[in-house]
């Protein structure tokens, strides 16, 4: 039986005001699929790339968004669960944009009772790009020195926090000034400007050089980031805000100094229903054990999801941004 829902979708790919709320039936959940009344609705780079056309997959009418967290209406036939549980997820298609959406009942994650939904929803996907790769993509050990590019940001928030409880030291960057203060309560050691025409060598100069790199801005800052790696240093590249990245020369990383360079996706590291409900386990862990604070939130209706993704690429934005739904 189908029923009334209100999504978020876009025509033709553009600025945000390509984004419009409308009015789409929704069917009723196939046998391992639970409906979900969101409550609310991450939001993310990733909705913007594909709103923009940098990504072109989907076809048209678009749905968008691919984290929300809420109320169980309609439960699956298996018993995974019930009526009223209150649940999260990240991935699979987009569709998160919308009051309601049925979601396969395996890939959704109960939530523990001390945890609001908007920090479930403003934090699961930064949290679950953190924990693979702070303690899986590349392991960071008491006493390593990591470089972390937008350490004001979502991802860089919770991961410099965790990382300073590990015992590493953290340089982070930031885009403007006013964002100092935020990276340094993140945990960060050091902080420059990621435009900072000295960048490099403020890095060196601070630590000899770092083990670690992680760069979710791309073009602007790739090449800086390898430069300040130490010899058989790590460059994880995940992310691509300014860009992608310029094309290198697999001899560049040997002139650097016999460098690693990987290019990881957080979908190749959930894939497992299993590993995506531990890393889900470990986030959740951290944040219970004040090691990762809730992030900052700011939020917006979700029939003004065009104001969400302004501000989100303005970059104006400190923390995380989310979705709520007029009826919750």
């Amino acid at each position: 039986m189908m029923r009334a829902n209100r999504m978020v979708r876009y025509h033709r790919h553009g600025d945000p005001g390509v984004l419009i709320l409308e009015e789409v039936p929704l069917d009723a959940p196939k046998s391992d699929e639970v409906q979900v009344r969101h409550t609310a609705i991450g939001v993310n780079f990733l909705d913007i790339i594909q709103r923009s056309g940098a990504d072109r997959s989907l076809s048209m009418p678009a749905s968008i968004g691919v984290e929300g967290a809420g109320v169980v209406e309609v439960a699956d036939q298996s018993g995974m669960f019930n009526k009223g549980d209150r649940v999260a997820y990240v991935g699979g298609p987009p569709g998160a944009y919308a009051l309601r959406r049925n979601y396969p009942a395996h890939r959704l994650i109960k939530l523990p009772e001390w945890i609001e939904d908007e920090v479930a929803a403003a934090m699961l996907f930064k949290g679950l790009t953190a924990e693979y790769l702070i303690n899986r993509c590349v392991p960071i050990k008491e006493g390593q020195t990591v470089l972390f590019h937008a350490a004001a940001g979502g991802v860089g928030s919770i991961a410099c926090q965790w990382l300073k409880a590990r015992g590493a030291r953290v340089i982070g960057t930031v885009g403007s000034e006013e964002k100092f203060e935020q990276a340094h309560r993140n945990g960060c050691d050091h902080v420059l400007l990621s435009h900072d025409q000295e960048f490099v060598s403020k890095v060196r100069d601070f630590s000899g050089g770092v083990d670690v790199v992680y760069d979710s801005i791309g073009k602007t800052t790739f090449n800086n980031s390898l430069d300040c790696l130490r010899q058989r240093g790590t460059m994880v590249s995940f992310g691509a805000s300014s860009g992608p990245p310029p094309e290198i020369s697999v001899s560049d990383l040997v002139t650097r100094g016999s460098l690693f360079l990987t290019r990881p996706s957080i979908a190749h590291y959930v894939s497992e229903d299993a590993e995506y409900q531990n890393a889900a386990h470990s986030f959740f862990g951290a944040i219970s054990e004040k090691v990762v604070a809730p992030s900052q939130i700011t939020r917006v209706l979700l029939q003004d999801a065009h104001v969400a993704h302004t501000r989100l690429e303005s970059r104006t934005t400190m923390g995380a941004v989310v979705l709520i739904p007029d009826e919750v």
